[in-house]
């Protein structure tokens, strides 16, 4: 049975009959329709291209994608990551991730544009190489060996250890101050390096100051620190004229600043209580053309200078001592 409201269905092969008033009223409204939906699709697109943000700025969260639609590096992102993060862990997404921040530029002060050389006495690895360090070396105005082992507390705690750590500790002081600092070595090579290297190597660098760290080994109950200038000397390759000058005023600032900062006294059996000795038998000194001293910072043999040169806070307070005279020397 026919609703009298429905359109009857056309007979095949006739034509509709365009006065029916049905027929008018429908096609008028499709023809509307028709002519709305291109602007409702443009209206329906400009709505989701502005949902991400409400009037109050907050950004409404996403539909969650299937997995086979997300990249790689979406797939792959920890959970609870930004769409932004997840790109970033994507190999195409290097392509178009910041530049990395530079290196912090180097500290400045008052040593910057000097250069220091810092040469940790012996090597641990002396010890295993007895034979290399024996051979002699020409230092100008004799011949001696090339290196020798240092020595040791009486529990075996190694002078080369010593000399190395604080050495560091000095590198680390110095570099604050703005310093260039070089290491003539640092427990990197089996043994050595022979004194003549050592020497040429503060040279070459054209150093505005040298110190080599070293510890004493002499009897018990001889305490405290000096430091080793260099005498005049001119033989072979050897002439400190030119260096014995600033060489002292450079030890003088190590020898009051070291007093100062560690509390420790000037050695009680040589230098005459001043802390400061001078020789001509050690080709560093010898063969430097640099200012240049050696610092025995205490006496590995006597029980109280030993528990202080195995103390981690004492060995800080012995490079930060150092580190102070060489900023009074090459800072004024």
């Amino acid at each position: 049975m026919r609703n009298d409201d429905s359109p009857p269905p056309p007979e095949s092969g006739s034509s509709v009959n365009p006065d029916r008033p049905w027929f008018t009223r429908r096609s008028t409204l499709v023809v509307g329709v028709a002519a709305l939906a291109p602007a409702a699709l443009a209206g329906w697109v400009l709505t989701q291209a502005f949902a991400g943000s409400g009037s109050d700025g907050v950004r409404s969260a996403p539909q969650p994608a299937s997995h086979s639609a997300l990249s790689p590096g979406q797939r792959d992102a920890k959970p609870g990551s930004t769409p932004s993060e997840s790109a970033s862990t994507s190999p195409s997404a290097s392509t178009s991730s910041p530049a990395a921040a530079p290196a912090p530029a180097p500290a400045k002060g008052p040593l910057t544009g000097k250069t220091v050389v810092v040469d940790p006495g012996h090597n641990v690895g002396n010890f295993n190489h007895t034979d290399e360090i024996d051979q002699q070396v020409d230092i100008g105005t004799a011949r001696k060996e090339c290196d020798t082992t240092g020595t040791t507390t009486n529990a075996g705690y190694k002078e080369a250890d010593f000399t190395l750590d604080v050495s560091r500790r000095l590198r680390t002081a110095l570099e604050a101050q703005g310093a260039k600092v070089v290491l003539t070595h640092q427990a990197d090579r089996p043994w050595g390096p022979c004194i003549t290297e050592r020497a040429r190597i503060g040279n070459e660098a054209k150093a505005d100051a040298v110190v080599s760290v070293h510890a004493d080994g002499v009897s018990a109950g001889n305490r405290g620190f000096h430091v080793i200038l260099p005498a005049k000397v001119k033989g072979g390759a050897a002439d400190t004229a030119k260096i014995v000058a600033p060489s002292r005023e450079l030890g003088e600032r190590i020898a009051g600043n070291f007093a100062r900062t560690t509390g420790s006294a000037p050695a009680n059996y040589l230098g005459s209580g001043t802390g400061l000795v001078v020789r001509d038998d050690l080709g560093g000194l010898n063969l430097s053309t640099q200012p240049k001293v050696f610092i025995e910072c205490g006496n590995m043999r006597d029980a109280k200078d030993a528990a202080q040169l195995t103390s981690p806070e004492w060995r800080q307070k012995a490079a930060q001592g150092i580190a102070d005279g060489i900023v009074g020397f090459l800072g004024g």
